[in-house]
């Protein structure tokens, strides 16, 4: 089943945690899972399931660990926005790396997983660097 059209834009906007949320407990246990929707090739992610209306993966990001990596220096960042989930896993989180902005996505909030996917220009968050 495809998803359905947003009928109104995705807020991006960096918020700050709620109060007694200890991020650095929050990134230790988020992990970069991706998904196969956004690969054309197989990867970590399993098999390569391209959707007509998702963003290609990257080639070159194939390494999950380092995404891992850039996922938990975001969350201790503070570069996240709500809702929080359970466990207080955000559900969006942000990463610049050159000149791309990436949105992680939590998939899995009783685990923590998170998908990301790269972000146009004018769909960057206000305040993110």
């Amino acid at each position: 089943m495809r998803a359905h059209k947003r009928r109104r834009p995705r807020r991006r906007e960096l918020v700050p945690p709620p109060s007694g949320v200890d991020l650095a407990a929050v990134a230790a246990r988020a992990h970069y899972v991706g998904s196969g929707e956004h690969k054309s090739f197989p990867s970590f992610a399993g098999a390569p399931a391209l959707r007509a209306d998702a963003s290609k993966c990257d080639p070159s990001l194939a390494d999950a660990g380092e995404v891992t990596r850039w996922l938990r220096e975001a969350i201790l960042a503070g570069q996240v926005g709500e809702p929080v989930e359970s466990d207080s896993f955000p559900r969006y989180v942000w990463v610049v790396r050159g000149d791309t902005c990436y949105e992680g996505r939590l998939v899995n909030a009783e685990l923590g997983q998170y998908k990301g996917y790269p972000l146009e220009p004018n769909e960057w968050p206000a305040g993110l660097t």
